[in-house]
């Protein structure tokens, strides 16, 4: 199947909407939103993490704080530039797929899907199925 242009700027738009949404709620937790941020600093999100992840020991809940924070940061920066695409949708998908089964099991099924993080799961999935990427480091290796 052929690749419109059309698609190639919805794949774009695909990735630059996850990457920007990942690097927005890392920003939230360090105070760069305001007074529009869900958490405003680190404690609140740490509080929240032990929050969602209530049926893990503290240690994990507090680590876990620390590894998705990581793991945003550098998914994002990747389906942002497009490198190693494929295998950066995949892990999004799977991260946002334990945050929302957590949010579910801790807070119900309301939370995620009030926050959209079914949705940007199943969308990091679909991005996952592409063969290729335009507008990405991946492409102008390939080529």
């Amino acid at each position: 199947m052929e690749t419109t242009t059309n698609n190639r700027f919805q794949q774009l738009f695909l990735r630059l909407a996850l990457g920007i949404t990942l690097l927005s709620v890392v920003a939230d937790r360090f105070g760069f939103w305001g007074k529009s941020s869900a958490w405003g600093n680190w404690q609140n999100f740490e509080n929240y993490t032990k929050q969602i992840t209530s049926f893990l020991p503290e240690f994990l809940s507090i680590f876990g704080a620390y590894a998705a924070t990581f793991l945003e940061t550098v998914f994002a920066l990747l389906l942002i530039l497009g490198y190693k695409a494929k295998w950066t949708a995949i892990g999004t998908g799977f991260l946002l797929l334990m945050f929302a089964l957590s949010m579910s099991i801790t807070l119900g099924i309301k939370a995620p899907l009030d926050y959209s993080v079914w949705i940007g799961s199943a969308a990091a999935f679909l991005l996952s199925s592409q063969n290729q990427f335009h507008f990405s480091i991946d492409n102008k290796i390939k080529n």
